[in-house]
């Protein structure tokens, strides 16, 4: 799985027998959220997500013959926004997409494509994380799922021959002086090659992250304005413009992957990854950094989130509410936290599953960090707004053609704008 790969995967498949016509009226909505029969639901094609995806089916299945779920693999295509705005204009999205990115929300939201959801079972499960899920009206349009806390892995053989044997990278000194041994010694050719490309979404695997550090988990905008033009946020784009200026990370794009190809020692990524990783690359992870080097359980992150939304189109709401509940109950949880090593969106994940992550202690570090992680915002634009303050970003920090902290202050203004607009 790439790390973008829940963003980019859906597209549009043909009209679905179990959801009928969007834009029903209110006593049609009303008789849709008590009617039950069969519904189809579409998960993600990642290899474990699949497997995951066809044993909860089935035992749902097995138990209810009369409210089948008709499941299957989203197909590959260009852009989630595009094809799921498409299903709700022509009625004939799923009931349930097991793969909805928290950034679209409020798009799907306006187009009246979503279903609210229960928002006593989101809360009871997910706990106080939930709230950075909450629309605008005070109820929930996206359930959260499940999460994959990023963090900073880094070659332990490259490392290594760059004399680092016990590397500390808590503050961006410690970071940038680490950096530039590893591509002084040509241990490897750069220090970290975050996507240097301007899609909205990139931001969540540079600056977003040590931004939900440094600020001590503050949202790229908040209360309808933008935050990032802070101090908190000028440091982090000053830190990043300095590793892209002293050539520690590239401007170019790559192919590959950098990490696992040994071009770069270490990469921004989520638990998702070790499975990737596995025989291929000896790594260590560490919390990101922050000016100040904050202790490991004061950090937060980016949590690369992948939300349940039940879409408008559903007829038989009753049982896509239920499948909702199941699909994400504790024992289901399990199952997928085992099948995949992503972490479930609920209350003390590290103690819930202790038995997993006695078994599993790779894992263990992730299940802490996921308590302590921050959303895009859940706002008008916001789509939009990410791809503002990418272009500011990819201009200033990337580049270098803008003064990065001039470069958020004109970004800022933008989003402020955005944000009011409905």
């Amino acid at each position: 799985m790439k790390v973008q790969a829940g963003l980019l995967a859906v597209v549009l498949a043909g009209s679905l027998a179990a959801c009928g016509s969007g834009g029903d009226g209110a006593g049609d909505a009303d008789t849709a959220a008590q009617a039950r029969g069969p519904i189809t639901v579409w998960y993600s094609n990642n290899a474990e997500e699949v497997a995951w995806g066809k044993q909860m089916v089935a035992a749902w299945n097995a138990e209810h013959a009369d409210q089948k779920v008709t499941a299957q693999e989203i197909p590959t295509g260009k852009s989630s926004e595009e094809v799921i705005g498409a299903a709700i204009t022509a009625g004939n999205a799923p009931c349930l997409i097991f793969n909805t990115s928290p950034a679209s929300v409020s798009q799907f939201q306006k187009q009246g494509g979503l279903v609210p959801l229960d928002a006593s079972y989101i809360e009871e499960r997910s706990g106080d994380v939930a709230q950075q899920y909450k629309s605008a009206d005070g109820k929930y349009y996206q359930l959260p799922w499940k999460s994959n806390p990023v963090m900073i892995f880094y070659n332990k053989k490259i490392f290594a021959k760059a004399g680092i044997t016990d590397p500390s990278l808590k503050t961006y000194d410690e970071f940038l002086a680490a950096s530039r041994k590893v591509v002084a010694s040509k241990a490897a050719k750069f220090a970290i090659y975050p996507a240097p490309s301007n899609e909205f979404y990139q931001s969540w695997f540079d600056f977003y992250p040590l931004y939900a550090a440094e600020s001590g988990g503050k949202q790229l905008v908040a209360d309808g304005k933008a935050t990032f033009a802070s101090d908190e946020g000028k440091k982090v784009a000053q830190f990043w413009r300095t590793m892209y200026a002293d050539k520690l990370a590239s401007p170019e794009k790559y192919t590959g992957d950098a990490f696992v190809d040994g071009t770069a020692a270490m990469a921004v990524v989520g638990p998702w990854a070790i499975a990737t990783y596995k025989g291929k690359v000896d790594w260590g992870v560490v919390p990101v950094p922050t000016s100040s080097g904050k202790p490991a359980n004061e950090i937060h992150t980016f949590s690369d989130a992948k939300n349940v939304a039940m879409y408008s189109a559903c007829k038989n709401r009753g049982t896509a509410s239920d499948v909702l509940k199941f699909a994400t109950s504790k024992d289901q949880d399990g199952k997928f936290l085992a099948a995949t090593g992503q972490m479930p969106l609920r209350k003390d994940v590290a103690s819930t599953f202790a038995d997993y992550f006695a078994k599993n202690p790779d894992y263990k570090t992730f299940a802490d960090q996921a308590s302590r992680t921050v959303e895009v915002p859940n706002v008008p634009n916001s789509i939009t707004i990410w791809q503002t303050f990418r272009d500011a970003y990819s201009k200033s920090v990337i580049f270098g053609q803008e003064d990065t902290g001039s470069a958020l202050d004109g970004a800022a203004q933008k989003v402020d704008q955005l944000a009011k607009q409905s």
